[in-house]
């Protein structure tokens, strides 16, 4: 029994399908997932395509910047910029659970200078003075144990968000489905960040689709775009060049 005024946080738990690890939170619904043998490769295509925003600045720049995650998962992106990148690197987490199940089965780090999982409501959070304007990549996907909708999916968290970001900053969110909801999603980052900020691939076959939303738009050369993708690929091992020719603006 919960206790009073305390969260009812869903069960956390594994499983484990050959060589890779997924988390759950209480359902069948995979949450994250592990490479055992490769702990900071990101293993699903989606979770691959949320560094897109590498492309729209000097990747070389990278290791000077600052990456958030708004909800932790199997701490995969939070591993990844932290020790494949390099960069200062917070997440933001409401189930104190999953950040236990992170450090005990997904290989997460304790804090450190340069790497922090906050638990906290993420928008609550993000309004603190400390983040405004100081975060160059944002990677935003929060799902329940549902995995319906976004939990957080408003116009004014999107400003909030937009908020956060340098001026080169972005922000990618993992939109979940095919439905009408990702039109309903897409349209509040559109009130938030202007009709020319943002970018979208299409669905992955799981039905993920990443969207990217700039705080000052850009439309880089492609020859720029495809110099950025070699470097990320030769560094990351991201399919960077197969981006370039999916990743388009998205539409108003």
């Amino acid at each position: 029994m919960a206790k009073r005024n305390q969260p009812d946080y869903p069960e956390v738990n594994f499983s484990e399908e050959g060589p890779i690890r997924h988390l759950h939170l209480g359902s069948e619904w995979i949450q994250g997932s592990m490479l055992i043998d490769a702990p900071t490769v990101l293993v699903h295509e989606y979770i691959q395509r949320m560094m897109v925003w590498l492309l729209f600045m000097d990747p070389t720049t990278a290791p000077k910047r600052q990456a958030v995650q708004l909800g932790l998962g199997a701490g995969s992106l939070t591993k990844f910029c932290h020790k494949e990148v390099r960069m200062k690197t917070t997440a933001i987490e409401w189930n104190p659970q999953v950040l236990h199940a992170c450090r005990g089965w997904f290989k997460l780090p304790a804090d450190n200078s340069r790497m922090r999982v906050v638990l906290a409501d993420a928008a609550q959070e993000i309004r603190k003075p400390e983040w405004l304007g100081v975060v160059d990549a944002l990677q935003v996907d929060l799902y329940d144990e549902e995995a319906a909708a976004p939990v957080l999916d408003s116009a004014e968290f999107y400003a909030d968000c937009r908020a956060m970001l340098t001026e080169e900053g972005c922000m990618t969110v993992n939109l979940f489905g095919r439905s009408s909801s990702f039109d309903a999603s897409v349209a509040k980052m559109r009130e938030a960040f202007g009709a020319d900020a943002l970018w979208a691939f299409k669905a992955t076959r799981e039905g993920n689709t990443v969207v990217m939303a700039q705080r000052t738009p850009s439309r880089p050369k492609r020859a720029v775009l495809l110099e950025r993708a070699a470097y990320i690929q030769e560094h990351w091992g991201l399919p960077a060049d197969k981006w370039v020719r999916v990743f388009k603006p998205v539409e108003a």
